[in-house]
């Protein structure tokens, strides 16, 4: 009990350094959520021993083996959620590809949004390829605009954006991306 009880204290401790970082980051969350873990069988191996130690219940401690198995897999579930997410180069939680799609198809001198890509590169980084009709593009103050935009409105920090300036070029790419 005394070692548990100790490593009550180490987990906790090391939980609690994490505990601000989990939000922003899917790693750090993983390592609270395991270190908090630890925290919680150790408090489950103390209670379980003192139990025992009370009453001659033996039975006490695989009961509490179950309880914490519960409570591990209750609490991890979410992580494994936000986690199949950036396996499956999935559009990050969070980020509408509407909204992205809508904001890009208002951008003075854009007239068509074709192959928008979003997804997460980390569990902080999000990467956008998008292809964009632009008739009169004459200089790239129009993607650094866009790049600007895409990081203050929807945090995408990894933009790659191919300006095509006319619908000849658009409909070839299309024809050889299709056949």
């Amino acid at each position: 009990m005394w070692v548990a009880a100790i490593g009550i204290l180490i987990n906790g401790f090391t939980a609690w350094l994490f505990m601000k970082g989990q939000k922003e980051d899917l790693n750090i969350k993983g390592a609270f959520m395991h270190m908090a873990a630890d925290a919680a069988v150790a408090l489950g191996v103390v209670i379980a021993g003192f139990i025992i130690k009370l009453t001659h219940y033996n039975w006490i401690d695989p009961v509490m083996c179950f309880v914490i198995i519960i409570v591990v897999v209750w609490g991890t579930r979410g992580l494994l959620k936000d986690s199949v997410n950036p396996a499956l180069d999935a559009v990050p939680e969070g980020v509408s590809i509407a909204k992205v799609k809508n904001y890009l198809k208002n951008v003075k001198g854009v007239t068509a949004v074709y192959d928008l890509h979003i997804w997460g590169m980390s569990t902080t980084q999000i990467a956008l390829s998008v292809h964009l009709l632009v008739p009169d593009h004459q200089n790239d103050a129009i993607l650094l605009e866009i790049r600007d935009q895409l990081h203050e409105q929807f945090e995408i920090t990894h933009p790659t954006i191919q300006i095509i300036r006319d619908e000849k070029t658009m409909a070839y790419k299309k024809d050889c991306i299709s056949g």
